[in-house]
């Protein structure tokens, strides 16, 4: 009855839907099936680690764990962690989907916290809050879908980014940073790739910052690596991505 009355889509489905009956049950794994179908399709399609599937199933057992919990409370009235126990998987098998790249790029953080978002969006579902499910479904998939062009447009226009460098040969790393500073760069760190020691070229990760007021004004990260890579001695360079 608490649910009833907190929920406000619970009341306005009716009672059945706040309390734990076979109706409300379906309800409530289909609810948590169709986010994690959602959410995954989504991550699915930019080809992230966390697949469709891996969603759906962390939704639908967060969902089942906190029905768990509320059954067995209702019926024994002792304490139980199923939830929490669920939460703690899901941050493990979410902890496992991010990668280091071979450039020192970290990959799948944000497939990683959206799985995890996912299961704390399933257990509120198996505890029948539809409102809060709903609105914290809306919200991640707004993050997901909506933010990352407003994200990219912010980081072209930070003043601090980080780089991937492949030179020809290590002799001409003083070369690039004297190129570097003529610009109006300052570096902040740089860092030698041990992953390309046998491939006959240097790499090198480098983080930068843009000191000079006029590069700040008028030029983007992407115009500044498009001028930095006409240099004869750079074989690939480009923007770390997080």
């Amino acid at each position: 009855m608490l649910t009833e009355i907190r929920d406000p889509l619970a009341r306005l489905l009716g009672e059945w839907s706040a309390q734990l009956t076979w109706a409300s049950v379906i309800l409530r794994i289909i609810l948590s099936l169709v986010i994690g179908l959602v959410i995954g399709s989504e991550r699915a399609t930019k080809r992230h680690s966390a697949g469709l599937r891996t969603f759906i199933l962390v939704a639908v057992a967060s969902t089942i764990a906190m029905m768990l919990e509320l059954f067995l409370g209702e019926s024994t009235g002792g304490v139980h962690i199923f939830s929490a126990a669920a939460v703690v998987a899901i941050a493990i098998i979410a902890q496992n989907s991010v990668l280091f790249s071979s450039r020192n790029q970290i990959k799948g953080l944000t497939t990683s916290v959206a799985l995890w978002a996912t299961g704390v969006i399933g257990l509120t579902s198996g505890a029948g809050y539809y409102t809060v499910t709903i609105i914290s479904f809306a919200a991640v998939i707004a993050c997901l879908s909506l933010f990352p062009a407003l994200e990219k447009y912010l980081k072209d226009r930070s003043n601090h980014f980080e780089l991937h460098l492949e030179l020809k040969s290590s002799s001409y790393l003083q070369s690039f940073v004297t190129t570097i500073r003529e610009l109006g760069l300052t570096i902040d760190d740089i860092e030698l790739n041990p992953a390309y020691a046998n491939s006959g070229l240097s790499v090198y990760s480098i983080a930068v910052s843009i000191s000079s007021g006029e590069l700040k004004k008028y030029k983007t990260h992407k115009e500044i690596i498009e001028a930095l890579s006409t240099l004869d001695y750079v074989y690939h360079i480009e923007e770390m991505q997080s």
